[in-house]
């Protein structure tokens, strides 16, 4: 009898770091568009996450893509994902 593989998919994000407060940690903000139901009127949502940078690769100002993962510190849920190099 095999093993049946779940495949879970992951929220994915891309993102602006808007500061580095520690080793290997980012804090992204993510801005989102949203049309309120009864107005019509478009306003916008900033959300900000604390994502691990495991190669210290990012800085203030650059555009990040990152997606969950298991918590990895009380309130870093998030990792870069980095550009593939061929």
């Amino acid at each position: 009898m095999q093993a049946k593989k779940s495949t879970v998919n992951k929220r994915k994000f891309k993102g602006t770091v808007r500061s580095s407060p520690g080793n290997k940690t980012l804090v992204v903000s993510v801005d989102t568009v949203v049309m309120h139901p009864k107005y019509l009127k478009r306003y916008k949502i900033t959300k900000r996450y604390h994502v691990h940078d495991e190669k210290n690769q990012f800085h203030e100002g650059d555009a990040v893509n990152f997606v969950e993962c298991r918590p990895l510190s009380k309130t870093k849920r998030w990792r870069v994902v980095y550009p593939t190099t061929i």
